[in-house]
């Protein structure tokens, strides 16, 4: 074959067209006899090559700095989440986002991978712990048992089911690759959080499960006199809050140890610890098991594990990762690239009798759809809801300056209001002005109200808005989010630290009294007992699982998973749901007052409140103390007051509603989603109402404000026609930002940011459709089936 050198082919590409007519495409022998792979759900980078490390992990620092192995940080690619991950680590591809959503369901693997390979080989495959890996490769082990991953509150048992089977597998020789995921790591995460006192404990069971490992590998190497290769990693790291998915620099560096006696340090030899990427390790197995490099795999052999080699065998292996990455690089890289304009959205103008407060909410209705075509808006999207609620603050108050100091200079805002006579069988539109506040006029009472009466509720009206933008400055300081301001010390971060749980356990007291105060007074005697005892069920929750102290709980008391108070609130939870589903029930079965309506709604939106005191950590108690505040600000000295309509009312709620799940510290990462939410009360790991538990506690901020507009609409009229109003253009206001963004995720799929930016946000979007379309499904149901009696009473009068 014929060379003819250019100086601009690299060196590789001769290395490559060289080696093509070659012996050298075929599998060398291995490297390895046994191989053993220990992944510890989470682990961090630096509780390996921090200082925790150098506390809790004696054995495995002493290695990294004396012993003969080779360490690494491993970059893992969002989504940071178990089974992509595990995906990453034996293809060496890059997962898509859909895996997030797999995740809880992982399908069999069908790309090409090391553990196909290895079983094609004729070796092998033990494996023990999660049980993704026995959904990934089924039938690919020949002994295995598989432990669940989704029950957080477990960190014991979990890991125990995986360390019992080590001694009698270690001490036999009919394996050739051992694999082992501990989960109680990522349980603690979860739980208590990176710097919990729980962690290091499990570094140090860690540790000494490695070097039993290690010291059993060491001894099978003197009867054999080949080496074996043991390999600590994790398949993602952990977030300050304890929880991962999203492409933070805590979340996606994790440590890679390989640890092998071909690696024996020669004196003076100081190796430090090197960069990689996570897709890395699966040529690296391959290579060194004298496997086939799986095709898809886009990492690279790292190079340490081969130096010791001769020159000759070196550049041996790396022609074949070379080969195999330009297989890869020839079958996915177009000919060809694609351009894709995107026209820009022509903004109709309104109406020229709009006021400030409609031109608002249509502009930034609008303004944050177009937002969504950029990256940085997208990672930082909770300012884009904080500037739009204070705004709207600003405007408000604009307007109740405008109605009552003008006076008749400038004319109060109309609003037609339905009205039903008592037999029902007559609706009737009567047009209001806007200076006599919210409060209907009663039966025998004259129109005009006592100056002194009228006065001073004047100025809670005009106080409102400012004690609402008040409300809303204060929670921006509780919970940072986002990314670029995401690590800035926060009160949340303040409160949650060791030092200050008196001051937590005050505060959450504090925002469980303002919770039942604000709840309660629409509720009848029973449901205010049953959520006085759910909120001090709570506390006692809480108190359990030692996130708060009682004042009389001594500083030795043992901490407990909470389950029995847990499940003490969940029965106050569906006894109050109950009450108002039967009162809904009977509103709508039942020819009675249209009131009935009005407190069946009021008692499942309580129940809805309590559950979410439940779910909500405590130091995000006054976010939901704070969001009901508001809602009766709103409800009683601006909404009514001000004569709005039902579509500038729901488009309050939903901007409110968004801004809250920013509030309570979520963001459009996946590791901003509260997991250990879905097991409070839970002893073993039940799908479903894990799942629903999760999705509840995430989006408590727009199901609440959502809930609240039922009930609002319903108790301002008698008519359904609001309220259908609403569910339409609630509807619409989630619907357009959804369609809009699914055409700039394609249009943008190329993008640098595709998969840590836009995919996670188009997640968070879609489930926030599913919740909008249930509510909206339930509310229009049971209005149709009240309109429907309405009708039919009235042709039964005439």
């Amino acid at each position: 074959m014929e060379l003819q050198h250019n100086s601009d082919m690299p060196l590789l590409g001769l290395y490559l067209k060289a080696g093509t007519s070659s012996n050298w495409t075929k599998l060398p022998p291995p490297l390895f006899s046994k191989a053993v792979i220990m992944l510890i759900d989470a682990l961090r980078d630096d509780f390996v090559f921090g200082s925790k490390g150098v506390k809790y992990m004696p054995y495995t620092t002493y290695l990294m700095e004396k012993g003969a192995s080779h360490s690494f940080v491993a970059k893992a690619e969002p989504p940071t989440v178990t089974m992509p991950r595990i995906k990453a680590l034996m293809t060496g591809s890059l997962p898509g986002f859909v895996d997030v959503i797999r995740n809880l369901n992982s399908p069999a693997l069908l790309e090409d991978n090391v553990i196909r390979q290895a079983k094609a080989a004729g070796k092998r495959i033990i494996f023990y712990g999660d049980e993704t890996w026995v959904k990934l490769f089924p039938k690919h082990f020949v002994e295995y048992d598989g432990t669940t991953s989704f029950f957080v509150s477990d960190y014991t048992e979990v890991d125990n089911n995986v360390t019992r089977h080590l001694d009698r597998v270690l001490k036999r020789g009919d394996w050739d690759i051992l694999i082992l995921h501990y989960l109680g790591l990522d349980h603690i995460g979860h739980i208590s959080g990176p710097n919990s006192p729980l962690i290091g404990h499990k570094l140090s069971e860690m540790d000494s499960i490695l070097m039993k490992i290690h010291t059993s590998l060491l001894s099978k190497e003197r009867e054999t006199l080949s080496p074996n290769l043991l390999v600590l990693c994790g398949d993602h790291g952990m977030s300050e809050t304890g929880s991962h998915g999203a492409s933070s620099t805590e979340e996606v560096s994790t440590p890679l140890l390989l640890i092998s006696s071909a690696f024996e340090r020669r004196p003076g030899d100081i190796r430090h610890t090197k960069h990689v990427q996570q897709t890395d390790l699966a040529a690296t197995l391959a290579i060194g098991l004298g496997l086939p490099i799986p095709k898809d795999s886009v990492g690279s052999l790292l190079f340490p594990v081969v130096e010791g080699k001769p020159m000759r065998e070196q550049l041996r292996f790396l022609h074949l990762n070379t080969v195999q990455l330009s297989k890869l690089l020839q079958e996915n890289v177009p000919s060809y690239e694609k351009v894709l304009n995107l026209q820009s959205r022509n903004v109709a103008h309104p109406s020229s009798g709009w006021s400030e407060v409609d031109h608002l909410l249509l502009l930034g209705t609008v303004g944050h759809v177009l937002s969504l075509g950029a990256s940085s808006f997208v990672e930082e999207e909770h300012q884009t809801w904080y500037f739009l609620v204070n705004t709207l603050c600003l405007a408000l108050s604009q307007e109740t300056c405008r109605s009552y100091f003008l006076g008749d200079s400038c004319e109060p805002p109309r609003a037609f209001h339905v009205e039903r006579h008592p037999e029902g069988a007559i609706v009737t539109l009567r047009e209001s002005m806007g200076d006599e506040g919210a409060e209907p006029v009663s039966e025998g009472e004259g129109p005009s109200q006592p100056k002194t009466r009228r006065g001073h509720k004047q100025w809670a009206v005009l106080a409102s808005p400012w004690l609402v933008l008040i409300c809303c400055r204060l929670l921006r300081s509780l919970n940072q989010t986002g990314v670029q301001g995401a690590h800035r010390p926060d009160f949340g971060h303040w409160l949650t630290s060791s030092e200050h749980k008196v001051q937590l356990s005050g505060l959450a007291a504090l925002s469980l009294l303002a919770i039942f105060m604000l709840v309660q007074r629409g509720c009848s005697t029973v449901s205010k007992a049953a959520l006085a005892l759910g909120l001090l069920g709570v506390f006692c929750y809480r108190a359990a699982i030692g996130n708060v102290l009682f004042p009389w709980q001594p500083d030795n008391k043992s901490i407990t998973k909470g389950i029995i108070e847990a499940r003490f609130v969940y029965v106050f939870v569906l006894g109050i749901l109950f009450t108002g589903t039967k009162d809904l029930l009977k509103s709508q079965v039942i020819a009675a007052d249209f009131k009935i309506k009005t407190i069946g709604l009021w008692e499942i939106y309580s129940g809805l409140v309590l559950l979410a005191a439940l779910l909500l950590r405590p130091h995000n108690l006054p976010v939901l103390a704070f969001s009901l505040l508001i809602q009766t600000l709103m409800t009683k000295f601006i909404w009514k007051p001000l004569k709005h309509d039902a579509a500038e009312v729901t488009v309050m709620h939903y901007w409110f509603g968004q801004a809250f799940f920013y509030f309570q510290g979520n963001s459009n990462n996946i590791a901003t989603i509260d997991v250990s939410a879905g097991f409070v009360g839970l002893d073993a790991y039940m799908e479903v109402p894990a799942t629903l538990l999760t999705v509840f506690g995430t989006y408590v901020g727009p199901v609440l404000w959502a809930s609240h507009l039922a009930h609002f609409l319903s108790s301002a009229t008698s008519s359904g026609s609001a309220l259908r109003c609403a569910c339409f253009c609630y509807a619409l206001i989630c619907s357009v930002p959804v369609a809009t963004y699914i055409i700039l995720v394609t249009a943008l799929r190329y993008h640098l940011f595709i998969w840590s930016v836009f995919s996670p946000k188009l997640l968070y979007e879609g489930m926030h459709l599913l919740i909008t379309a249930a509510l909206c499904a339930l509310f229009t149901a049971m209005d149709q089936t009240g309109h429907t009696r309405m009708y039919m009473k009235t042709d039964t009068l005439s």
